[in-house]
């Protein structure tokens, strides 16, 4: 189901709870959501649908991905991105990396390791940054 964006910045700022098989309707609803949002939005963060939870979905070169509790465990090659948020007005810089290596759970919570690159990479850390309650 779409979910309306939440815009207070008090409770993006919060990090996220791990997430359970119970969240599982909590991805589904990211990716309606996503979807009626695809002309300005390529991530979303659970907490941007007001679930305080670790699950990001992004668009993976044409096709949206699911990812449980992801965290980065390797990057490399940083650079300085400019980046926009449906959350949140305006445009911020952030630190990126053009490499990075996550390990997260898929939709059966197994644990899984992928290395990322270029613009697929950079809306997983922006994605990450939510869960951790980055603001960019």
């Amino acid at each position: 189901m779409i979910q309306p964006i939440m815009k207070d910045p008090i409770f993006l700022a919060q990090p996220s709870a791990p997430a359970t098989e119970a969240d599982l309707p909590v991805a589904q609803d990211l990716l309606d959501t996503l979807a009626a949002h695809k002309d300005g939005c390529v991530g979303m963060a659970a907490n941007m649908i007001g679930v305080s939870k670790r699950i990001i979905v992004f668009d993976n070169e044409g096709t949206y991905m699911v990812m449980f509790n992801p965290e980065i465990v390797k990057c490399s090659q940083p650079y300085q991105a400019e980046e926009g948020c449906l959350s949140l007005t305006g445009r911020r810089t952030a630190k990126r990396y053009r490499s990075i290596k996550v390990q997260y759970q898929n939709d059966q919570f197994q644990t899984r390791l992928k290395t990322f690159t270029g613009w697929t990479a950079q809306i997983i850390q922006h994605e990450i940054d939510h869960c951790s309650g980055v603001l960019i």
